[in-house]
């Protein structure tokens, strides 16, 4: 289990920047609202308010605290499994939004469990496809939840079940009701379940960059079970596993070994749901919970991205451009990015060659893409670097890129001209590759996607 806990505040002025400055007040008022009055369970917040003597100005300080509960589990629509009842049997009902392929598998346990703990449920089937990720699938989400819909309360947690699209866009949604309306998380493909289920960043898809609207918004509660993972195509599978290379890579080399020694196991088994190996199954466990909490690390202690260290977007610098142009499954995006990233951190000292050999070929053994013809093409490539210093406010790339295995640094610059000559380094390490460095099921279109 990890606790998340995060903190906003506006920053501090002083003197030397020729504003407000709390010491030079007449009245400064701090509040610290009692406990009946708190609007939910999960959020509290303080703030003080300052005034100078002059009668014309004030200043407000606020901070805002929130705790999100990450939770490995097994059997969450089993009626023994008392973790969702205990949650709404309180609230009189449960609001749920629910994926449709989900929904076909399970939807007959979901109803159960509810049946079971006599739990009225009211429930929203959604198609979530990449390309179910728009504006419009979020105001139908809202029109369920809203008054013509459920009329959610603001403290009444929304269930959501599915995978990263759902996510992201039911996230979203439940950040626009009521400006904050909590949810819970039941992740159910490799993605939703170690990197976007957690996640904060509830998010849609622009017209030629991926994720670019959205706010932060982490669910209360995410529960992730494996066993879900049983009836995912293996190119689900796989596309996953791409977002645990990452952390991997960047923070945890105990997990990169595992993948090393264990990733093609996991992958064929559906992380030991299929096969009834029980030592596979424990190894299973803590490759999720050692991603989960490596992510969860970084990602939610910096919830709000106020800093620009962050190792989870290892991979994840080109590809929001370069991924939509060709239609590519994200997890193979990803690999592509890290793949590059790890060429341009070889070229430019950072990482040692066999280093980046390992990085690289671990993400080929599990079928992942490590290249593709569209990192040559230099404009675009450049453009995803514009568009990403303006996503992380202007003060430079703060790209990932590995030091070693486990470990990572963030060039702040790539200039064209070392773009330019790590793409063609890598272009020529990956052509010698029998697939030149294709992956297995890459595309959206693979998987019925588009």
């Amino acid at each position: 289990m990890s606790i998340v806990q995060e903190k906003f505040q506006f920053p501090s002025k002083t003197e030397n920047d020729n504003q407000f400055n709390f010491s030079d007040c007449e009245q400064i008022i701090e509040f610290d609202h009692p406990t009946k009055y708190r609007t939910s369970e999960w959020y509290t917040g303080q703030g003080k308010i300052a005034a100078q003597g002059d009668g014309r100005s004030f200043e407000i300080s606020a901070s805002y605290t929130l705790k999100a509960e990450v939770k490995v589990v097994e059997g969450i629509f089993e009626s023994s499994n008392p973790l969702l009842a205990d949650v709404y049997r309180r609230r009189g009902r449960c609001v749920a939004i629910v994926d449709q392929t989900v929904e076909e598998i399970y939807g007959e346990s979901i109803r159960g469990y509810f049946q079971a703990h006599d739990i009225p449920l009211e429930l929203m089937v959604c198609r979530a496809w990449e390309s179910d990720k728009t504006p419009e699938t979020v105001h139908r989400l809202l029109h369920f939840l809203g008054k013509d819909g459920c009329d959610v309360s603001r403290n009444e947690p929304v269930l959501v079940v599915g995978g990263g699209v759902l996510s992201d866009v039911a996230g979203l949604a439940c950040a626009l009701q009521h400006r904050r309306t909590p949810y819970i998380m039941v992740g159910t493909t490799v993605v939703a379940a170690i990197d976007a289920g957690p996640s904060p960043r509830t998010c849609t898809n622009g017209k030629q960059f991926k994720n670019s609207m959205g706010v932060y918004h982490p669910p209360v509660l995410t529960l992730v079970d494996r066993n879900f993972f049983r009836t995912l195509d293996i190119g689900h599978v796989r596309n996953g596993m791409a977002e645990i290379i990452k952390m991997a890579v960047t923070d945890d080399p105990v997990l990169f070994e595992l993948l090393e020694n264990y990733g093609s196991r996991l992958l064929e088994t559906h992380f030991a749901t299929l096969g009834g190996d029980s030592e596979l199954a424990e190894i299973a466990d803590d490759v999720i919970y050692r991603a989960l909490f490596s992510y969860m690390k970084h990602e939610g202690t910096n919830m709000f991205e106020t800093y620009q260290d962050r190792p989870h977007a290892y991979g994840h610098t080109w590809s929001p451009r370069f991924e939509p142009a060709v239609k590519l499954m994200h997890g193979h995006a990803v690999t592509i990015g890290m793949a590059f990233g790890a060429t341009l951190a070889q070229q430019m000292g950072w990482l040692k060659t066999t280093e980046r050999d390992r990085i690289i070929e671990l993400c080929r053994s599990l079928g992942l893409s490590v290249y593709h013809p569209i990192l040559e093409d230099i404009d675009l490539m450049l453009e995803g670097q514009k568009n990403m210093r303006r996503k992380r406010g202007e003060g430079g790339l703060w790209a990932p890129l590995p030091t070693g295995i486990g470990s990572c640094d963030y060039a702040q610059e790539v200039s064209s001209g070392v773009l330019e000559a790590a793409i063609e380094t890598h272009k020529q390490l990956c052509t010698a590759f029998p697939n030149q460095g294709n992956g297995q099921q890459m595309y959206l279109r693979d998987l019925g996607l588009e």
